[in-house]
């Protein structure tokens, strides 16, 4: 008999992420976390499913593996790992390992860790970034922001830089020098040239230049300036770039887009804008791994490959080069956490509003489930299914959210109710499962959530809320509150509680300072004085005055 959720159960979940396909399209490498209460931290093992029976296999397991990379030939796999470091000792590994296995080589591990690797043409090469510099371990001396970032420590004396490691003897060369941040890199697929995005100005790291290294000369070509790039990608045949990122034209707001970027000097031009819709994930989902990838467009053939962020949904499509037509390719009332692509084939992970990622693929018009690491775990407990609600607003807008019923409850009774509110703004709710919401609803509350004025997943002027922070974006949650009373009569609407997340911890501040429906409140992380947000965050000198306009200084009232 199925039971209720428990807080226990967090560490029950299994993770499944970076699905990768192999060159021959046979095989696919993925990434399984488990959460490990003892170190608090998570272990990770790489795994390989035959695309075809579809049985996943254990393949290395040695120390927090995880990043599987197929070599051009599909002889071997790179991959990150923890391997071999001692107990606090720092750094990560960069390691190879023969495709039908064998003992896996390190080539270069580095103490400030290894991000983005990435196989040159032939598979002689290894492309990565890796931060350079070092961190006062007692007094520190701070002359720059920023400071520090959430999650990484101090930061003000690391600058991150593109490396590459020649996969037979080991030996690293640094590409990039100065006080620059390489925020992501791509080799060509034919020639001697690399890709990269860099960051050169401290005070507003938002905005890159991007730049072609030639390996052979060693000069670095400037090809574009002032966009927000955080993937690119080659053309099969290397005449032009493919990279995803913003204009910026909204600041923080701006829907993210497929640029298309020829080697000519011409201005990036965006291929996806005639959707009105971001590309970048932002749906909410606490199950995902820590050790998720970005998903980035990949392109391949005539087509290039990208997801949209539409309503509730992530889903995939793609745009052809030529025509700059748009089709849908993986559609449906789930988010497509990641996905590889090869001649056609997609290998990926899928979330659905009550269940977590799991490996899929797609041939041709085939879509089937590969992997299932959480189903027993599932067939033991009773989750709530989200249940979709539209409606329009006041002022004409049509606005999304979604319920859940707590557990147990019989015909007739009420029950409480939690209304969860995103961060960003340009965040969003959706089709991806919610652990916290599932435990609200196990402990016999409603929970309430949707995406007001602010979210991503929408048009740009929806997602626009600079400056008027508590305004549109009040109305429609007080709205949706009442929109969801109306609709619900099991929800007492005495027994209502407000909780949220950084921008969701401001707008809780805002609601209870401007209504009194609200029995009990939970601000989380929030913006609750702008001046120490802007001063002491890891963003905050460069989101505050993009959100609010000014500084302490300009805007004192904020």
């Amino acid at each position: 008999m199925a039971r209720m959720l428990q807080l226990d159960d967090l560490t029950r979940f299994v993770t499944v992420s970076d699905s990768q396909l192999s060159p021959d399209l046979d095989r696919i490498a993925f990434v399984v976390g488990r959460a490990d209460e003892r170190r608090d931290g998570y272990s990770s093992t790489i795994w390989v499913v035959d695309r075809s029976d579809g049985e996943p296999v254990m393949f290395l397991s040695g120390g927090k593996d995880r990043h599987p990379r197929w070599s051009p030939d599909g002889k071997q796999l790179l991959f990150l790992s923890d391997r071999g470091l001692r107990k606090d000792e720092r750094g990560v590994g960069l390691w190879v390992v023969p495709a039908l296995g064998g003992e896996p080589r390190l080539l270069t591990r580095t103490e400030t860790g290894i991000e983005q690797p990435r196989w040159g043409l032939d598979g002689a090469e290894v492309f990565f970034l890796s931060s350079v510099g070092k961190v006062e371990e007692d007094v520190k001396v701070i002359d720059r922001i920023p400071l520090w970032f959430n999650g990484a420590g101090f930061t003000y004396n690391l600058r991150r830089h593109l490396h590459v490691v020649d996969a037979a003897s080991g030996v690293v060369t640094r590409l990039t020098e100065g006080e620059t941040n390489v925020v992501c890199a791509a080799p060509s697929n034919r020639g001697r040239g690399v890709a990269y995005a860099a960051s050169e100005d401290d005070l507003d790291p938002r905005r890159m230049d991007i730049y072609l290294h030639d390996l052979d000369s060693g000069e670095h070509l400037k090809l574009t300036s002032g966009y927000s790039v955080a993937s690119l990608c080659w053309s099969p045949d290397d005449s032009c770039l493919a990279f995803l990122g913003s204009d910026l034209s909204r600041g923080s707001a701006t829907h993210t887009a497929v640029w298309l970027l020829l080697l000519d000097g011409e201005e990036p031009e965006s291929l996806t804008g005639s959707l009105n819709r971001g590309c970048s994930r932002r749906a909410y989902y606490d199950l995902r791994s820590p050790l998720a990838s970005i998903p980035a467009p990949v392109w391949d053939g005539g087509h290039i490959y990208f997801p949209v962020s539409e309503g509730g949904r992530f889903n995939l499509f793609r745009v052809g080069f030529k025509d700059g037509e748009i089709e849908p390719v993986v559609t449906g009332e789930f988010s497509l956490e990641e996905f590889s692509v090869r001649d056609g084939v997609v290998a990926y992970t899928r979330v659905t509003g009550a269940e977590p990622a799991e490996v899929w693929v797609r041939d041709g018009a085939v879509e089937r489930r590969l992997t299932g690491f959480n189903d027993g775990l599932l067939s033991r407990l009773s989750l709530s299914e989200p249940e979709r609600f539209e409606f329009e607003a006041s002022d004409g807008q049509r606005i999304e959210g979604w319920v859940l019923r707590p557990g147990g409850l019989r015909e007739g009774e009420r029950c409480p109710a939690i209304l969860d509110i995103h961060g960003g703004p340009k965040s969003k709710f959706g089709c991806s499962l919610m652990f916290e919401h599932q435990l609200y609803a196990a402990e016999g509350y409603a929970v309430v959530y949707l995406n007001p004025r602010g979210s991503d997943g929408y048009g740009q002027d929806f997602a626009d809320i600079r400056g008027i922070y508590g305004t549109r974006d009040y109305e429609d949650i007080m709205e949706a509150v009442d929109h969801v009373l109306a609709a619900h009569d099991f929800i007492d609407p005495d027994r209502l509680g407000v909780t949220g997340l950084s921008y969701g911890g401001f707008m809780t501040n805002w609601i209870v300072t401007h209504t009194d429906r609200f029995r009990a409140a939970v601000s989380q992380n929030s913006i609750s004085y702008w001046p120490s947000f802007y001063g002491t965050s890891d963003i905050g000198f460069h989101f505050a005055p993009d959100q609010i306009g000014g500084d302490p200084w300009t805007n004192e009232a904020g």
